[in-house]
């Protein structure tokens, strides 16, 4: 008999989340210090990020001295990032909005969501409204650092990827698969399932969502609507500074460094 999931949203579960993304915290956090001296504003050390969940990037770039604001829609993410930074000694300004309609006081060097987290933002009107956002708060050469997994369209087989990672005493398994992008509803189904052994327990989560599409022309035709935003060069999820790429649909896994006008 097959081994049933509980249905659970697994940003209400941060530690299992956390213990799954952390494997890149350092490589990114590297970028991210890279990318802003090559192509932002010079000595500026203000960062901001939207849909920050865990805090392993606002704890990783607060240790590196950076000023971090960071804010989330889940109170539970929250609550275990302010944890992290007290148990680091780190400080930094965190808050609850969304991405789409969020205010910050003060202006940003540096922004960055990455992990395909935009792609939760389901309308054009609100992926507009995210950038738009994200542009108010950065100063005139600040720059965005937007990651996220194009779409190939025609695609019809399910994706899968996995994922293991250990802390302690607790060992997560993460899979997650995808279903075909619908380019009529710029949708595309996705499901993570988290098999989670703690202190001899097993534990079995599931969670499905709604990402929507985008291929390269799409991501240009959004960057057009917003040009307080210009795209000043892409990589990939190898966070290789020497590896810059054009946008385009041959490479999925898709970093996008956006300046302010």
């Amino acid at each position: 008999m097959p081994k049933t999931f509980d249905r659970t949203d697994w940003y209400d579960t941060p530690l299992y989340y956390d213990i799954v993304f952390d494997e890149d915290t350092r490589l990114e956090g590297a970028f991210l210090e890279a990318v802003s001296e090559l192509y932002g504003r010079e000595g500026g050390q203000r960062v901001l990020e939207p849909a920050c969940g865990s805090g392993r990037l606002v704890a990783e770039m607060a240790g590196r001295g950076w000023a971090v604001t960071g804010f989330d829609a889940n109170p539970a993410m929250l609550a275990f990032a302010r944890e992290r930074l007290d148990g680091r000694g780190l400080d930094a300004r965190l808050f609850e909005a969304r991405m789409q309609d969020f205010r910050v006081r003060g202006r940003f060097d540096l922004a960055h969501c990455l992990v395909s987290t935009f792609k939760y933002l389901l309308t054009e009107a609100d992926a507009r409204a995210h950038l738009r956002a994200v542009a108010r708060a950065l100063a005139p050469g600040g720059i965005y650092v937007l990651g996220f997994h194009l779409s190939q369209y025609g695609y019809a087989k399910r994706s899968r990827e996995r994922w293991v990672g250990r802390r302690g005493r607790t060992h997560v398994t993460c899979n997650i698969q995808s279903w075909p992008p619908d380019a009529g509803t710029r949708l595309e189904r996705v499901r993570s399932r988290l098999v989670v052994q703690e202190h001899g327990v097993e534990r079995r989560h599931e969670t499905t969502w709604d990402f929507r599409t985008y291929d390269a022309s799409e991501t240009r035709a959004l960057l057009a609507a917003v040009p307080e935003l210009e795209l000043v060069a892409t990589y990939d999820f190898t966070y290789d500074l020497a590896a810059e790429r054009e946008l385009d649909d041959d490479q999925l896994d898709t970093v996008l460094i956006l300046r302010r006008r």
